[in-house]
């Protein structure tokens, strides 16, 4: 181990050092503005306008501005924000003009209004027959029946009647509520008139009443729901009547009940069924029930005239529609029998309807005529006669005479033909205007029986009917649907023949206070 010896000359030393390094002057980190280079300084001071600048807002720089030169630029202003609104304006009020883009309704905003309407005009709309919409002096028909009726079959407006409400047994009448039940159920899909037919017991000819009309049916015949609907229209067969009946329904009485709820479900008050073909003689109905039901049968069902009612004759049983036992007789056995209609191929255009006859009804005739596309329908009951050929001239004389009478006494002016759809308007002041128009319809579009007061002829004088529209230009501050607008005015020279409402076809809400404005201002451009 070494030892030091401490001495003063040691000590003197080490404190000559330390005062030196306390006399070394120490560099410093501040560096002061004298010290700087003279580019930055430079950069400096071109970059503090910069961010002034960025600072600064439009009314600052306006302040830069003389008072003339103020005013200018606020004007410059006004009137671009002015020229900008204008054009918008004229923009969309013009949109109010372009009634091509007039949208229509959805198929169930559609069912919507029509059953609106139909509460609204039920005499117009859903009423099957009703009076002509102007005054007409009383026809005087010689009719010999007891009770009668004639009507247009385009929208059943009953042109002569004659205790037409008289209830009467229509006899075999009654089979075209049997072929109105087929065809509707044909309609919907449930059967089809090329179905095979099972003929029961009870509908073989061998069991009707001898004085019964027959289509003569017989057993194992082949038959279809065709021939059978034949054998109706054309030989009155009550035969056929039954087997339809129990094919349909599974029984007579199931049939007769489905009868009476269609004659209820067509406002038929007075006509009711206890069996299907008519002999009965408590079936009942009235001359009028009975033109209202032929008028929307021939209306639904057009095919039943053209193939059925039309034909003048019918032979049965063919070789086809026989038995197996009996097939080696063909068409030897076949009965012919003429259309019991006495005016078919006589009256001009005649292509219908059906005859009946009972002892407690006498000779009863539902006649339709169509001629130049106008068709109408007359019902007689009660019909004079002694046998068979004087009941058929009686029936010939009534329809012949009012037949012809209405031919020549009036013809149909369609609207639906020659005028439009609807007319759009534009609906301001109105909010959640879907398109910004409302479409007014005639509240019901029926062929209207022009009657010949002027021309040479009554088809003349219905394309002589005129029609004067009146709409109004806008509609302010919201739509009712179903509310009356304008109408349509039918005129054949100075007489007026109907007057028909034009109606909204949908609802807008009215608008705000600025919507209203709005619109105002835009009823100045239309």
């Amino acid at each position: 181990m070494e030892i030091y010896d401490v001495t003063d000359d040691f000590i003197d030393e080490r404190t000559k050092k330390a005062k030196k390094l306390e006399d070394t002057p120490k560099k410093s980190k501040i560096k002061f503005i004298s010290d700087l280079d003279e580019s930055p300084a430079s950069n400096y001071t071109s970059q503090k306008p910069k961010k002034s600048f960025k600072r600064q807002n439009i009314l600052q720089i306006l302040n830069r501005y003389s008072a003339f030169e103020k005013t200018f630029v606020l004007i410059a202003f006004a009137i671009i924000a002015v020229a900008v609104l204008i054009f918008a304006f004229i923009n969309y009020s013009s949109s109010f003009t372009r009634t091509e883009d007039s949208k229509p309704l959805s198929q169930e905003q559609a069912s919507e209004l029509s059953a609106l309407l139909n509460g609204l005009y039920p005499d117009q709309r859903t009423a099957i027959l009703k009076n002509l919409p102007y005054s007409i002096n009383k026809a005087k028909l010689d009719v010999w029946a007891g009770s009668a009726i004639l009507i247009d079959a385009s929208n059943g407006c009953v042109l002569f009647e004659k205790n037409a409400d008289a209830i009467i047994p229509p006899a075999s009448i009654a089979k075209l509520f049997v072929m109105y039940i087929v065809f509707k159920d044909a309609a919907e899909g449930k059967i089809s008139l090329d179905d095979l037919v099972p003929l029961p017991e009870r509908s073989w000819a061998i069991n009707m009443p001898k004085d019964a009309s027959l289509m003569f049916l017989g057993q194992g015949q082949i038959v279809t729901l065709r021939e059978l609907l034949k054998g109706l229209a054309v030989a009155s067969g009550n035969d056929a009547a039954l087997a339809v009946a129990d094919y349909i329904s599974g029984s007579t009485k199931a049939f007769v009940e489905r009868m009476n709820e269609e004659c209820a479900a067509l406002g038929l008050s007075h006509t009711h069924f206890v069996e299907p073909s008519g002999y009965d003689e408590h079936n009942l109905t009235t001359a009028r029930e009975l033109a209202a039901f032929c008028c929307e049968y021939i209306k639904r069902f057009p095919q039943s005239v053209e193939e059925f009612h039309s034909a003048p004759s019918i032979k049965y049983p063919m070789g086809k529609n026989l038995p197996s036992w009996q097939k080696d007789r063909g068409d030897s056995t076949a009965i012919y029998q003429k259309n019991t209609n006495p005016l078919l191929g006589v009256m001009e255009g005649c292509d219908g309807i059906k005859t009946g006859f009972i002892y407690e009804s006498r000779y009863n005739l539902a006649l339709t005529a169509k001629r130049n596309g106008v068709r109408y329908i007359s019902v007689t009951m009660m019909g004079t006669g002694v046998g068979s050929k004087q009941g058929n001239a009686g029936r010939v004389h009534d329809g012949t005479e009012m037949m012809e009478w209405a031919f020549q006494s009036f013809a149909d002016f369609k609207p639906a033909e020659s005028l439009p759809e609807f007319y759009a308007v534009p609906a301001i002041g109105s909010k959640n205007t879907n398109g910004k128009f409302v479409r007014l319809v005639p509240a019901w579009s029926n062929a209207i029986t022009v009657p010949h007061i002027k021309g040479a002829t009554a088809l003349e004088d219905a394309a002589s009917v005129t029609a004067s529209v009146n709409i109004p230009k806008f509609i302010y501050g919201g739509v009712e649907q179903g509310k009356a607008y304008g109408q349509i005015q039918y005129k054949l020279g100075d007489a007026v023949l109907e007057t028909v409402p034009l109606v909204a076809d949908r609802s807008y809400e009215k608008s705000g206070v600025l919507g209203r404005m709005l619109g105002a201002l835009v009823s100045w451009r239309l």
